[in-house]
């Protein structure tokens, strides 16, 4: 295993989008163009909404979010309003009242905001919405400041899920990353959920960070099992310090675990979740048996987007605030990143929108084949041309070679142990990836 993992260890995309960020082809996007992908003839009227909470009152060092560190909280109301106002201006794109059937808050801290403010967006807007009976509403917490208040107060707008930040309870650890708190807090807060009807709660858990150890991994993960949360986010660290607004530059390099300690910390964390009983789900994530994820897992109507795995499954996913990414299956559109640049363009009356990309057909295609590999491990190659077929099995014999995944008559099966490299397996299939790669090889050759 070690040697494949040095073998496959190569930086590649999450996946959460075909074509991903990096390689959208901005000349094929406007304005007009996003919205013509908005009203196809025949859309589903269903919609997920993620919100971009952005605000902080402090940086933690390991995030590379969108984000606003303030302490100064009048800044809620006029991002709400703002808020309200672009999705007015998304209910006339629409043409028809959408069917509400998800909401994410994300962020930044959605915590941050006050839950009276809170309760003020969210009713706002599932006022002018229809609602169906399988709603799934969701907000990522802070667990130093989500109150009883802001537990009661979403819940009683149909919330019944939180995902808790948590990364490691190391203090050393913790400190390198500007994220400090107790597992005390964690466990009152997990217990609260609970005690209001959250029907599942998650902790997201990082390894690689700065100061580290494989120890550290174990006991965060023994202080996590001890609450048993339905879910359990086991991410990467991603470090970036050259991105504008980011504050890893605390650390150098020097202070970051090793690729092959990195990897052990991923192993071991994996292995003693699937011991605790969770079920391994697509990428990253682990849930236990009868939670929600792990069921649609295992009878293959998991969906993936730009909040990251999810149970619900809607054509048009509607990204409210600075910096949020829309999708209406056709194309894609990211709001400005700038919060002015976002509060301008409303100022003008005009969709705060950036930059974005528009699918072809053969995007649609590919898409759909990541999708299901990053869902279900397993997809095939229909609707492609041979010669794309052809350019496909070839990448793919290297991994058939090394038992990761099994190619019989056209159909792909990613093997138990392929699961760890799902991200080089989909890179197979990323037209536009290795488009890049010819023209960046082409470009060396003649200068």
């Amino acid at each position: 295993m070690q040697a494949l993992i040095q073998k496959y260890n190569v930086p590649g995309p999450r996946y959460t989008s075909y074509p991903t960020v990096p390689f959208w082809d901005e000349s094929t996007y406007t304005r007009s163009s996003w919205i013509k992908s908005l009203q196809k003839e025949d859309a589903s009227r269903e919609i997920s909404l993620y919100i971009h909470l952005p605000f902080c009152e402090s940086l933690c060092t390991f995030c590379a979010c969108n984000k606003r560190i303030t302490k100064r909280h009048e800044v809620e109301l006029p991002y709400i309003e703002a808020l309200l106002k672009e999705w007015s201006m998304y209910l006339e794109i629409l043409q028809e009242k959408p069917v509400l059937k998800e909401i994410h808050l994300g962020g930044g801290t959605p915590t941050f905001f006050d839950p009276e403010h809170l309760k003020y967006l969210l009713e706002t807007i599932k006022g002018s919405c229809e609602l169906p009976e399988d709603i799934s509403f969701s907000f990522e917490g802070h667990p130093n400041n989500t109150t009883v208040n802001h537990l009661k107060t979403l819940s009683s707008l149909g919330f019944d899920r939180v995902s808790y930040g948590i990364q490691d309870y190391n203090p050393k650890v913790q400190l390198a990353i500007h994220r400090i708190q107790s597992f005390e807090t964690v466990k009152s807060i997990t217990e609260q959920s609970r005690a209001f009807g959250y029907k599942s709660v998650s902790h997201d858990l990082i390894y690689g960070l700065p100061m580290q150890t494989l120890e550290d991994v174990i006991a965060t993960i023994n202080k996590t099992t001890a609450l048993m949360p339905d879910r359990i986010a086991f991410y990467s660290y991603a470090h970036v310090p050259w991105t504008k607004g980011n504050g890893q530059r605390g650390y150098d390099e020097k202070d970051l675990p090793s690729a092959k300690l990195k990897r052990q910390q991923y192993e071991m964390g994996k292995k003693m979740l699937e011991e605790k009983g969770y079920i391994e789900i697509g990428m990253d994530h682990f849930a236990l048996p009868e939670d929600e994820m792990a069921i649609a897992f295992q009878n293959k109507s998991l969906h993936r987007n730009f909040m990251g795995y999810t149970t619900t499954k809607t054509d048009k996913m509607i990204g409210l605030g600075v910096s949020a990414i829309s999708d209406s299956w056709f194309g894609f559109s990211q709001n400005q990143k700038n919060l002015n640049q976002y509060y301008d363009s409303l100022t003008q009356n005009e969709l705060p929108v950036s930059r974005g990309h528009i699918l072809d057909e053969t995007d649609l295609i590919i898409r759909r084949k990541i999708l299901n590999l990053m869902c279900h491990f397993e997809s095939n190659l229909d609707g492609l041309d041979i010669n794309t077929q052809l350019e496909i099995k070839n990448d793919l014999a290297e991994f058939e070679s090394d038992m990761l995944l099994t190619v019989q008559d056209d159909f792909i099966r990613v093997n138990p142990a392929g699961k760890a490299f799902i991200r080089n397996i989909c890179m197979a299939f990323d037209l536009r990836l290795k488009a890049k790669k010819s023209e960046s090889q082409l470009f060396s050759m003649t200068i």
